[in-house]
C-alpha cells in the first residue's frame, strides 16, 4: 500500500473575500516567451547559437513582445546568442530582451556587458524565499534572504544609471507558492521600496509556482492576495510564472489571470523543467476558443512544430491541446457521426459562428486541415466512414448505406487496425465501382418507343451490351423508364428476379467534365437482404446503369 502519510498537506490560505471566482478573462495579458531560457536549460541537448536564433525568430513572428533570452552570464554560448541578436540587427524596436542573472556583482557585470546596444531590456532577478530553500539548501534567515533581495535591486540599479537603455527590473520569490505569503509580500515590498517604481515607469513582479505543491485555487487565492496587499500596486506589473508539476500549469495561470495578474511567463508546448512550464499555446488557443484575441499569432502551429522539434530534437506529444497530431481526430463512430452532421449543420446556419461537436475550434484557424479529423478503426462506427467518403472524396452514401458499407470497413479495421481515408475508398472501389464479375456491362442505347398500352404514351427501350462470365451478351428491353427497362431486361435475360429498393444519384465534380455518381438498391430475392451498388460516369443514365451491375454482381458473385 502507498504510504501517502509521508506527506506533508499542503496550506491552504484563508482568503474568504476572493473576487477571481466572479471573473472572466476579458483580454490577452502580457506574455513573456521563456522557451530559451527556461525552455533551454531542460533540454537534453541545448540549442546552438543559430537554433536559437531560429526560434527566436519564430518568437518574433509569433508576436511575442517580451523573449526571455538566457542567462548571459552563466556561459559563453549564452553570451554569444545575446551578442549575436545584437550585432546582427535582430532585435525589432517593439520586442524587449529578458535576461535572467542572480543577485551577484560579477554576474551582474558580466549581464550588463551582454546587454550593450539593446535599447529596451528587462534584467530578472532572484532569489529563493521558501522555508525548505533558506533552511536547508541556503541556510539563511528571512532577513537574511530579503536582503539579497534588496542588495541585488541595488546592484542593478547602479548598473542602470550608466547603461545606455532602457531598463525594467523584474524580481521573483523562487518558490513563491512554497513561501509564507506575508514574508512573499514582505521582501517583495523592499524590492519595489528599493527600485522605486512609478506608473508611468513600472516593474515587473514575479510570482513563481516553481514547483506546484497545491491545487489551481490556492495559487490564485494566493496571487490575489498579493495584488490586493502589494505596496504602490499601480506601478506594479504583476507577472506569474507556472510549472507543471502537477498538470494543472494552465489551470494555474487561467485562475491567476482571474486573480489579478498581468503578465504570463510561459513556452510553446510547455517544455521546461521536469515537467514543464506552462503552455502559453494552450493559454492562447484557449482565449481564441472563447472569442478573446489572444494577441499571438497562432495561426501557423504546424510551424512551430516543425521549428521546436529541429531546434529542441523533442517531439511535441500527440495529445498536445492544439498542437499534437491526434488532437482533432474522432475515433469514436458516435463522435464522427456528430462532427459530421455538426459541419453541416453550421453550413446550412451561416451565422458566422464555430460550434461543431467535439471541436472547439475549427482547425482551419491554427494551420491544420480536415484531413486527420475522422481516423477510421474497429471502434468507428457508420457516420464516420461516411465522413470520409463525404469529405474526402465527394461520395454522399445514402443513409440506408452507411451500415452496409462500414461493415466491409470493420472486417478490414479488426485485421489491421486503423484504415487510412485511401485505404476506405480502395475498399469502396473494390467493393462496388470496380465489382465487374460474372456481370460487365460496356454499353448501352436508348431511344423513345410508343407504349404498346397507350399510344399517347412512350416507353424506353434499352439496347445493352454486356459481359456474362466472360461471354459478350445483347439484349434488348422496354420499361417506364431506362433504369426499368434495364432491370426488366436483366430480370428476363438472366432469368432472376430483383426488386428496385431505393435510387439515389449526385455530382461529384462540377463543370464541363462532371462526374456522377449513382445508387441503387436491390433486394436479393433469395434472402430478402437489400443490397446497394454504385456506378460513376459523366452520363447519369450510364452511372445507374454501371450502379444496377454492380448491385447485382454483389448479390450473385459476392453473395451478399
Amino acid at each position: 500500500m502507498l504510504n501517502y502519510k509521508k506527506y506533508k498537506k499542503p496550506v491552504i490560505i484563508e482568503l474568504p473575500e476572493r473576487q477571481w471566482p466572479n471573473k472572466e478573462i476579458e483580454k490577452a495579458p502580457i506574455w513573456c516567451s521563456v522557451d530559451l531560457r527556461d525552455g533551454n536549460q531542460a533540454l537534453i541537448e541545448p540549442m546552438s547559437v543559430e537554433e536559437k536564433v531560429e526560434f527566436f525568430q519564430m518568437l518574433v513572428d509569433i508576436g511575442f513582445k517580451e523573449i526571455e533570452v538566457g542567462f548571459p552570464a552563466a556561459s559563453q554560448i549564452e553570451y554569444d546568442f545575446l551578442r549575436e541578436l545584437v550585432n546582427r540587427n535582430l532585435i525589432p524596436d517593439d520586442v524587449t530582451i529578458q535576461v535572467l542573472v542572480q543577485c551577484r556583482e560579477h554576474l551582474l557585470e558580466r549581464t550588463f556587458e551582454a546587454l550593450k546596444g539593446i535599447k529596451k531590456s528587462i534584467v530578472h532577478i532572484y532569489n529563493s524565499t521558501s522555508p525548505i530553500q533558506r533552511e536547508v539548501v541556503f541556510n539563511k534567515s528571512k532577513d537574511e534572504i530579503k536582503q539579497i533581495a534588496i542588495d541585488g535591486t541595488r546592484m542593478v540599479k547602479d548598473y542602470v544609471k550608466d547603461f545606455n537603455g532602457s531598463v525594467t527590473l523584474e524580481y521573483s520569490p523562487e518558490s513563491f507558492s512554497a513561501t509564507e505569503l506575508d514574508f512573499a509580500l514582505e521582501v517583495c515590498n523592499a524590492v519595489q521600496s528599493e527600485w522605486g517604481p512609478t506608473k508611468t515607469n513600472k516593474m515587473i513582479m514575479n510570482l513563481p509556482s516553481t514547483v506546484e505543491i497545491n491545487t489551481p485555487n490556492v495559487y490564485a487565492d494566493q496571487i490575489e492576495w498579493m495584488s490586493t496587499h502589494l505596496e504602490n500596486r499601480e506601478s506594479i506589473i504583476l507577472s506569474v510564472h507556472a510549472h507543471n508539476d502537477r498538470g494543472t500549469g494552465v489551470a494555474s495561470t487561467e485562475l491567476a489571470l482571474l486573480a489579478g495578474a498581468d503578465r504570463v511567463e510561459g513556452t510553446l508546448f510547455g517544455n521546461g523543467e521536469r515537467t514543464g512550464n506552462v503552455d502559453i499555446l494552450n493559454l492562447a488557443g484557449n482565449m481564441y476558443a472563447s472569442g478573446i484575441d489572444p494577441e499571438l499569432d497562432i495561426s501557423n502551429v504546424n510551424k512551430m512544430i516543425e521549428v521546436f522539434e529541429r531546434c529542441c530534437k523533442m517531439p511535441v506529444p500527440n495529445r498536445l491541446p492544439y498542437a499534437g497530431k491526434l488532437v482533432f481526430t474522432a475515433f469514436s463512430g458516435s463522435h464522427q457521426d456528430a462532427i459530421n452532421k455538426g459541419l453541416d449543420a453550421m453550413k446550412k446556419r451561416a451565422d458566422g459562428y464555430w460550434d461543431v461537436p467535439y471541436l472547439p475550434i475549427d482547425p482551419a484557424d491554427i494551420g491544420r486541415d480536415y484531413e486527420p479529423v475522422v481516423r477510421i478503426n474497429s471502434q468507428s462506427g457508420k457516420g464516420g466512414i461516411a465522413f470520409v467518403m463525404d469529405h474526402y472524396f465527394g461520395y454522399k452514401l445514402p443513409k440506408a448505406m452507411h451500415k452496409e458499407f462500414a461493415d466491409v470497413i470493420q472486417g478490414i479495421s479488426e485485421t489491421q487496425g486503423e484504415v487510412a481515408p485511401d485505404q476506405v475508398m480502395d475498399a469502396f472501389k473494390a467493393e462496388y465501382i470496380d465489382m465487374k464479375e460474372p456481370y460487365h456491362f460496356r454499353k448501352s442505347k436508348f431511344e423513345d418507343v410508343p407504349d404498346t398500352d397507350n399510344v399517347n404514351k412512350y416507353s424506353s427501350l434499352a439496347h445493352i451490351e454486356y459481359t456474362a462470365f466472360g461471354e459478350d451478351k445483347v439484349f434488348e428491353a422496354t420499361g417506364n423508364g431506362p433504369i426499368n427497362a434495364v432491370l426488366d431486361g436483366l430480370q428476363k435475360e438472366l432469368g432472376i428476379n430483383l426488386k428496385l429498393q431505393d435510387y439515389y444519384e449526385h455530382a461529384l465534380t462540377e463543370g464541363s467534365h462532371a462526374h456522377a455518381a449513382a445508387y441503387i438498391q436491390l433486394l436479393n430475392p433469395d434472402n430478402s437482404k437489400t443490397v446497394f451498388g454504385v456506378g460513376t460516369s459523366s452520363n447519369i443514365t450510364r452511372a445507374s446503369i454501371r450502379a444496377m451491375f454492380s448491385a447485382m454482381n454483389r448479390i450473385y458473385h459476392k453473395k451478399v
